[in-house]
């Protein structure tokens, strides 16, 4: 245990304070008016919806302005924590504490930082599965904090308010950048596939213009350059093998350029399915649910088939080069007449093969694709690198945040003030008044306050 500073001391956050849980509020007291029911969520998301509550309710549930609460149930990571409640009068929901204290002795604000800085040891200490684990009243109140005098609490509470308020504003400025990265890829994809990226380059180059054309043009053979998978539920289990001609599904997912497939089919079916079959070099799309994602199968993809859920196109490689392909197929523009005709409610599908082969589009020489491909390859690679660095950036920020934390707790945040009252003799204090507080009594109030 390190050694504090001087005045300083620990304590158990059991003799400083008093819990009180919150009520079980069941679905059918929830209203439409009366006194917001804080629950967890609402603690962590701002812009959680509230239920409401307009009975009556006993006083130890009431919240104002100002009190604290801790969160004591639900996941690692999202909703342990302590909090300073600032949203008026409202009754408090299960597994949440309000914490109560005499602010004459204790500063609230370092007190919520205090308990916030023992969550890793709480969470680790809580009972519970990995999804869902709660810390124990018992657990709570024997958790140890240092305890400086109180002038050096508020002293400390204000310059961490204004040190991580800093340090909020410059995350959420560093959190935005990928969703502006993300606009700018879309807004390459769509220069590329539009002629505006390789604009100059044309003016320079003694290269035909781009031509009106249909899908299918591009593709090899008009008759099976597209193909919609057929089957699914309809192929039994008696019919998968451990090994043999990979069935691609879309349920195992089309992600970053990459298929997953878990089932297999022998010869024999592969055979008599062999019109949906997929090879080295064929594009997979995904066709229902979440649509319009591909993928191209590399080179050392095995032979298989597609299931009722994906779409294969095999393309014309002289006409089309396969990442000039999939920029296009990815395009904002192209995407948006791929699912203009999709079909379905909840479950949306693409519109039929023959429909997806009399998609119009602008396309280049094959010349100019190459140069399309170098120049959004260098873009993405420049947003690749940036994206790169603000992880890097955000794990510094939240390591400067423990940090900070850190230099408060062991007493070089702030200087101390030698004429300070030292922090044995207010523990002292607060235990005898504890000692000699009676037990409050419960009571009844509206839940429509004044």
């Amino acid at each position: 245990m390190s050694e504090l500073p001087s005045g300083w001391g620990r304590a158990e956050i059991g003799d400083l304070c008093n819990l009180i849980n919150g009520r079980a509020f069941k679905p059918q007291e929830w209203s439409e008016f009366g006194l917001p029911i804080i629950r967890i969520q609402n603690l962590n998301n701002a812009d959680a919806k509230f239920n409401n509550f307009s009975g009556t309710f006993d006083a130890k549930h009431h919240v104002k302005n100002g009190d604290l609460l801790f969160a004591w149930s639900g996941t690692p990571g999202t909703s342990f924590g302590a909090h300073i409640w600032h949203g008026g009068d409202a009754v408090l929901n299960q597994h949440i504490f309000k914490i109560e204290f005499s602010e004459l002795d204790i500063n609230r604000g370092f007190l919520r930082y205090a308990i916030n800085q023992k969550l890793d040891e709480l969470i680790g200490s809580a009972q519970g599965g990995v999804g869902l684990r709660h810390v124990t009243k018992g657990t709570f109140e024997k958790t140890e904090i240092v305890f400086p005098p109180r002038a050096e609490q508020t002293r400390i509470a204000a310059k961490l308010d204004e040190l991580l308020a800093q340090i909020d504003t410059l995350k959420a400025r560093i959190d935005g950048i990928p969703a502006l990265l993300k606009r700018f890829r879309q807004s390459v994809l769509a220069a590329a596939v539009s002629g505006r990226l390789t604009e100059e380059w044309r003016a320079g180059n003694s290269n035909p213009g781009w031509s009106e054309i249909k899908l299918e043009d591009l593709l090899a053979g008009a008759k099976d350059g597209i193909c919609r998978g057929p089957f699914g539920s309809s192929i039994k289990k008696e019919y998968f093998v451990p090994e043999g001609y990979k069935v691609y599904e879309q349920k195992n997912a089309i992600r970053d350029n990459s298929l997953i497939g878990e089932y297999f089919v022998d010869e024999k079916k592969y055979k008599e399915l062999e019109r949906f079959s997929v090879r080295s070099g064929d594009f997979i799309v995904s066709c229902a649910g979440t649509l319009g994602r591909i993928s191209l199968l590399p080179s050392n993809a095995p032979a298989g088939l597609i299931n009722q859920a994906l779409i294969r196109i095999r393309t014309n490689k002289k006409l089309v080069l396969d990442e000039y392909f999939l920029l296009l197929f990815k395009s904002p523009s192209f995407q948006e007449k791929l699912v203009v005709g999709a079909r379905g409610g909840a479950m949306q599908n693409l519109a039929s093969t023959k429909e997806i082969k009399a998609l119009e589009i602008n396309c280049p020489t094959i010349f100019e694709q190459a140069e399309i491909v170098r120049r959004v390859e260098q873009l993405f690679a420049f947003a690749d690198q940036l994206e790169a660095r603000v992880k890097a950036a955000q794990a510094r920020i939240d390591h400067l945040t423990q940090s900070i934390l850190a230099k408060a707790f062991r007493g070089e945040l702030v200087p101390q003030d030698p004429n300070d009252e030292p922090a044995s003799a207010l523990l002292e204090r607060i235990k005898a008044q504890r000692a000699a507080a009676p037990k409050a009594k419960r009571g009844r109030r509206a839940a429509t306050l004044s």
